[in-house]
């Protein structure tokens, strides 16, 4: 069976054989001279925080809620289930995480979120899956329910006059707070590395400062959505568990016909999807400590863009949710002075796709790119910082620019958002 899943499965991806494997040297190249753009934009500006461990620190723990909202993302739609309900999911984890933390801690807290975004996921899939619902109106239904149904059990949970939960800190709007997550710091090396940053060397510091990051003040939380990660793309593309999974997104009349319960797939899938969602939001209740109205701030759009740029993997929603989380971090760390200096990192971006859509005889492109990159180069000189409006928007205005950038190179599993029924191929 597994050999007629893989065939069935190659056939619904339409040149695929044609495509360019990324090799891990060529990885290790691109990472490499990322490496040293981002070393010189640092020296050319003097924006010294670009490349601190603070910076990353703060990118880090932004991007942990993205990613899991991506990741969430590609469970459900490698199954062919579009999940635009992630943000709902979130607010569901998030209210969870917030309302079991203050009385149990946040291990409790993160598996109460789990919970909370596997019944929104739950919910999602009862609609789409077993109704047919069209998957659009089920995720926005998901995202106005668990809006209003967080609004109002933290009414009535967590602001009652003279209730426990008030009497502890709470609100008709938060949660009463929650003791830390546990962190972890490598002894000796987050020394060594902060040492080495202080020095401002060129690449050499700058490799120090990101590579702190990861070895001071890591949250537990931060390890496991690693592991996820990691996980995930073991278990979606090393077993025959995921072939059949992928195989329901891909040609799902001809997964029936092997013998794969696509409805069970489909449902395994989206509370997966919804788990994962609701872990990225208790993640946020447990780095403020307490649940809060409107925390989830548009995390579940942003990670469902992080899953397109990076085209249904785990390797691309990771970088994505890290291209996010560093913007993130960005505006609410350093603000004006370090999103000023990324104008000229962009518009050094810009003129290398002018050169490279012009090589390509696409000269509209060629040309459009270019102008940009010498507006951005005239803004950079002629101002000391940026609009703090625009810093705030930063964020999206990243999330428009890679979609727009990348779109034309992604594709779907082909079944994503169509309806199936049992038997419709006989």
């Amino acid at each position: 069976m597994s050999t007629d899943l893989k065939t069935a499965t190659k056939l619904a991806v339409p040149g695929k054989g044609g495509r360019r494997k990324l090799t891990y040297p060529w990885i290790l190249l691109i990472i490499a001279v990322g490496l040293v753009a981002v070393s010189v934009l640092r020296a050319v500006t003097g924006a010294g925080d670009l490349t601190s461990t603070g910076q990353f620190g703060a990118a880090l723990s932004a991007a942990v809620p993205i990613g899991l909202a991506g990741l969430g993302g590609l469970w459900s739609e490698r199954a062919g289930v579009v999940n635009i309900g992630l943000e709902g999911m979130m607010m569901l984890g998030s209210f969870a995480a917030g309302w079991v933390g203050w009385q149990h801690g946040p291990w409790a807290a993160a598996a109460a979120g789990i919970l909370g975004g596997a019944l929104g996921g739950l919910i999602h899939a009862i609609a789409t899956v077993t109704f047919g619902v069209d998957h659009i109106v089920s995720g926005v239904a998901v995202n106005i329910l668990a809006l209003g149904a967080t609004q109002y059990l933290a009414t009535l949970w967590f602001g009652q006059e003279g209730s426990a939960a008030m009497l502890a800190g709470g609100n008709d709007k938060q949660s009463p707070p929650m003791p830390d997550m546990p962190t972890f710091t490598v002894p000796g090396l987050s020394d060594a590395l902060n040492t080495l940053e202080g020095h401002h060397w060129f690449l050499v510091s700058d490799v120090a400062g990101i590579l702190g990051a990861a070895v001071t003040n890591v949250s537990w939380l931060t390890l496991l959505t690693i592991g996820l990660f990691i996980g995930t793309f073991f278990v979606l593309w090393r077993s025959s568990f995921g072939l059949r999974l992928r195989s329901c997104g891909e040609a799902p009349i001809s997964a029936e016909t092997l013998g794969v319960n696509v409805y069970s797939y489909k449902y395994a899938a989206v509370l997966v999807s919804g788990a994962l969602a609701g872990l990225g939001g208790a993640f946020l209740s447990i780095g403020v400590h307490f649940f809060q109205d409107g925390q989830t701030g548009g995390r579940g759009y942003i990670g469902l863009a992080t899953m397109i740029f990076g085209n249904w993997r785990p390797g691309g929603v990771a970088m994505g949710a890290g291209l996010f989380g560093f913007m993130d971090a960005m505006q609410l760390r350093s603000g004006g002075p370090t999103v000023h200096a990324l104008l000229l990192g962009l518009a050094a971006l810009l003129a290398v796709l002018a050169l490279l859509r012009l090589r390509a005889a696409k000269r509209t492109q060629g040309v459009v790119a270019g102008i940009a990159a010498a507006v951005l180069v005239i803004w950079y000189f002629l101002a000391d910082t940026v609009p703090l409006e625009l810093v705030e928007a930063s964020p999206y205005i990243a999330t428009l620019l890679v979609l727009a950038l990348f779109s034309q190179r992604l594709r779907p599993p082909k079944a994503n958002g169509k309806p199936y029924r049992r038997g419709q191929g006989t």
